[in-house]
């Protein structure tokens, strides 16, 4: 008899996580993947397409939970997801990241005793007004086997009393996907054309979707305001998360993002902005994924966040983190432009591998 391993995705990020160890399982003669889908991220439109363009089945299970509040989020997902649990009886559970689908699952078959495994382990901001950074921690603390993306996270986990067997070091799954799907990437000129918008010569990238960034008007304002001062230098294509386009109507802002400088779309596929990437001057981002692409394409990446939880894409990748202040992000600006940006190295083991080994471990627990 082949093991269940039931895999948990909720949100776009999940999606690029689990394509490859979904497809890794799929090869196992002694392992089975379980696919369930919260719904936590509820654009069908959008998770139709990823799914589409990783290659993704369509789950065994959608859970269909939708919008709300973190603690209302959470409580629904868990409450969804026991009786599903029970009926499939799997023999571990595994979430990947640090989204609410990814701990309330994790409570869930922590408390039925069915062991939990966590991929992407041990990364730490020390933000704790980050959801994200409370979600991480809890996770690891009740995860029986737990697979990192660096090194520097096995310290980050044994500091927090979490026993070293448990810990393994794989690389990272998002490159695994990166590196399986960057031959397909939608050309930029592609994608601008669909939205009507003609490709710039050169061109940088933004994205913007953090709390902390979207919420505050004021501090929204001005960062859209950077923006489009440093669009009158580099056209930025800015493919519009949901959740900022909601908050960018709701305080009237919308003359500072129809500026000509500023190529606003609405939110695009995994291809297309793979294509987006891949070929710009520079990424302007608070995406904790983006910052590990940019790493691994050698894109100079500058991070509108003061922390990271990604500090290997710093310390050997091509990011700088720049925060809010606008004279800071206007001086990482000048240094990709006038003299070409970080040029890092890709880290270790962000081979496109790390799929294998997370599953050539669970086959050993497993098999």
């Amino acid at each position: 008899m082949t093991a269940t391993i039931l895999c948990v995705v909720g949100a776009r990020p999940n999606f690029m996580k689990i394509a490859p160890i979904h497809a890794q399982l799929c090869r196992s003669e002694k392992l089975r993947p379980f696919l369930l889908h919260t719904g936590q991220h509820y654009d069908a439109a959008m998770k139709d397409t990823f799914f589409t363009q990783l290659g993704i089945p369509e789950p065994d299970v959608d859970l269909g939970v939708g919008p709300g509040s973190h603690a209302w989020q959470t409580g629904e997902i868990m409450q969804r997801f026991e009786p599903v649990l029970d009926e499939v009886a799997p023999e571990a559970v595994l979430v990947v990241g640090d989204v609410n689908s990814t701990i309330a699952c994790g409570l869930v078959a922590a408390k039925k005793r069915i062991p939990l495994i966590h991929v992407e382990a041990g990364l730490r901001s020390r933000d704790r007004t980050m959801p994200e950074e409370i979600n991480r921690v809890l996770t690891d603390q009740i995860a029986d086997l737990l697979f990192t993306t660096e090194r520097s996270a096995a310290a980050n986990l044994t500091a927090e009393g979490i026993d070293p067997a448990r810990i393994h070091f794989v690389g990272n799954v998002m490159i695994d996907a990166l590196r399986a799907q960057l031959d397909r990437a939608v050309a930029p000129e592609v994608t601008l054309t669909r939205h009507g918008r003609t490709r710039p010569p050169e061109y940088g990238v933004v994205t913007l979707h953090r709390p902390a960034n979207v919420d505050d008007p004021r501090i929204l304002a001005a960062l859209l305001e950077v923006l489009a001062e440093i669009g009158r230098r580099l056209p930025l294509i800015f493919p519009c998360h949901p959740r900022t386009a909601q908050k960018i109507e709701a305080f009237g802002l919308q003359d500072l993002v129809e500026a000509p400088a500023l190529i606003l779309l609405p939110p695009l596929g995994y291809l297309e902005m793979l294509g987006l990437v891949k070929e710009a001057r520079l990424v302007l981002t608070d995406s904790g994924g983006l910052q590990e692409e940019t790493t691994a394409l050698g894109i100079p990446c500058i991070t509108l966040r003061d922390n990271t939880e990604r500090p290997i894409t710093v310390t050997e990748g091509t990011n700088t983190l720049a925060g809010r202040d606008p004279e800071r992000i206007h001086r990482c600006v000048d240094e990709v432009l006038t003299h070409g940006g970080k040029r890092g190295r890709v880290p270790e083991f962000w081979d496109g591998r790390a799929a294998e080994r997370i599953v050539a471990i669970l086959e050993r627990h497993w098999g």
